[in-house]
């Protein structure tokens, strides 16, 4: 079955699975598209990344907030472009996926600037606090830490409820922070442990670097995104009625 799927034979390609067997059959299917995709978002993320660093380097603040907004700005049609590709694979939609990216970036691009300001700023703003625990003369408190890393998960957490809307539905703003938080509210936990996962994920990449730069190209983003949004799908298809909502859109 490829490089994802062990020999089973009780697999059947063409039926849709369940539990681990979907997981590895959404790779088979979906890797090598998602991976090529990960290559424009980490092209998108560069001049967020760009800012940030310099911003860093010369320890200034009021260079950070106009270049970690812009740079969101930028970033955020490409993360939009990359969860409806995600999204697309876990409804198992037939349209093809180069055309797929090309009509999410028509309908989405308005949608994802201001979220994606506010992500670009947020991050520019964890990194930068990074840079100044990493080079301070005293060392970081517990306390400090903690509060740091649990506002890192919060943060997870409704970016990874905010932007799969952006995704599927025409919404304001206003509407999917309370899907978000009624959305959390009744499964706390399952997306507690999505959100969990890309924080151990972050903090690998980080933890490890320059040495991990070189899995940027190749996992980057989609993979953490994938993994996230596949824990959480069932729910969200549940509360939102994603699939039978596209179905109904393609019959008429």
């Amino acid at each position: 079955m490829g490089l994802f799927i062990h020999d089973d034979p009780e697999y059947d390609i063409n039926v849709r699975q369940t539990g681990f067997n979907r997981y590895k059959q959404l790779l088979s299917f979906h890797a090598g598209h998602w991976m090529c995709l990960n290559l424009a978002t980490v092209a998108g993320a560069l001049p967020l990344a760009a800012g940030i660093a310099y911003s860093a380097l010369s320890s200034s603040l009021l260079v950070l907030l106009p270049c970690s907004i812009l740079g969101g700005m930028i970033f955020g049609p490409f993360l939009a472009g990359m969860y409806d590709a995600i999204l697309r694979g876990l409804r198992d939609d037939p349209q093809n996926w180069r055309k797929s990216y090309c009509q999410s970036w028509r309908q989405n691009w308005r949608d994802s600037l201001l979220p994606g300001g506010v992500l670009g700023l947020l991050t520019g703003l964890y990194a930068f606090m990074a840079h100044l625990f990493w080079w301070s003369q005293r060392g970081v408190g517990i306390g400090t830490m903690t509060l740091y890393l649990l506002s890192i998960l919060v943060f997870l957490v409704v970016s990874t409820l905010y932007w799969p809307q952006v995704a599927l539905f025409r919404q304001s703003a206003g509407t999917r922070l309370r899907n978000v938080l009624l959305f959390t509210a009744k499964y706390l936990w399952r997306v507690l442990v999505s959100a969990a996962l890309q924080l151990g994920y972050l903090a690998v990449m980080v933890l490890f670097a320059p040495w991990t730069v070189l899995l940027v190209p190749v996992l980057g983003f989609w993979y953490i995104l994938f993994l996230s949004q596949f824990l959480i799908y069932d729910q969200m298809d549940e509360a939102f009625e994603i699939e039978d909502g596209y179905n109904s859109n393609a019959v008429q």
